[in-house]
């Protein structure tokens, strides 16, 4: 089954915004690979502990927003919600499908790849033309959709989504409060929002050990396997001034989320946020 990236692009108004949009075109080939060299692979099992918790059943609706080259689109098709890895058959692994009972009539199944679906929103063609060849090639590659279009200017109705994610996206947004307000008006009631992503970590040893490596290291590392130091110098300086994680977190309870929490890893140089949009109060008949 062939695939096309569905576009809604329109012409940004931010000068910051164009010029991140064709940084991560130019990077696109060599984007997955520097964020396994430059995180030392432990940027999958951060994904893997976002995934999981938004999961819901099997047949819900995802939106992945700066999905770039389809890092957690994909992932997410492999984890069923109990954490197992699903096969290419739908079914989680480990899992006898032979000796289960039949699922009643009308029931959701079980397992993030047993019918469900998931888009892609980026802002980089090129990013999107990746995704698109890599969704020919995984298992329930059919079940991800690509669009070309701003978070800002999200193109999507309202309360579509069972739940949106994204991952290393934020610092790259010019306006967060418009960010998490259109991922809010596309969710449904009751839906997730979580995100990963870099911060400053906290001062202490570790904090200076990070500083010398991100800030001085890295770049030279973008130089030299996606020949392009410039991007990865850009990337050091938005973590370098980037918002505390407690300010997101008061962000999205600006802009309407609840049960919004945060969780750290290596020190804090990663955080992961999640938020739920509230059910609407019922009132008396």
């Amino acid at each position: 089954m062939i695939h096309t990236i569905q576009r809604f692009m329109a012409v940004f108004d931010n000068p910051r915004d164009r010029a991140v949009q064709h940084m991560f075109d130019r990077i696109a080939r060599r984007y997955d690979l520097l964020n396994r060299v430059i995180s030392f692979r432990l940027d999958s099992r951060w994904r893997k502990q976002a995934i999981q918790s938004i999961s819901t059943a099997g047949n819900s609706f995802i939106l992945d927003l700066g999905s770039g080259t389809g890092d957690l689109t994909f992932s997410a098709l492999k984890w069923s919600p109990t954490g197992k890895p699903v096969a290419p058959s739908g079914t989680p692994v480990g899992r006898n499908p032979e000796q289960e009972p039949p699922a009643k009539a009308g029931a959701r199944v079980e397992g993030s790849a047993g019918g469900g679906r998931i888009v892609g929103l980026d802002f980089s063609l090129e990013m999107l033309r990746l995704a698109q060849i890599r969704s020919r090639n995984v298992p329930h590659g059919e079940r991800t959709h690509f669009v070309l279009g701003s978070a800002l200017r999200s193109p999507f109705r309202d309360a579509v989504f069972d739940g949106v994610m994204s991952a290393f996206v934020l610092r790259n947004v010019s306006d967060l409060a418009l960010f998490f307000n259109q991922a809010f008006r596309v969710l449904r009631p009751g839906g997730k929002f979580v995100s990963l992503d870099m911060f400053p970590p906290s001062k202490g040893l570790f904090a200076g050990f990070y500083g010398l490596y991100f800030y001085h290291i890295v770049p030279w590392i973008g130089a030299l396997l996606a020949h392009d130091r410039d991007a990865y110098k850009y990337l050091s300086d938005s973590v370098r001034t980037f918002h505390s994680p407690n300010t997101i977190a008061e962000m999205l309870k600006q802009s309407g989320f609840t049960h919004v929490s945060w969780r750290k890893f290596l020190c804090g140089a990663v955080c992961m946020h999640v938020a739920e949009k509230p059910q609407p109060l019922k009132h008396p008949v």
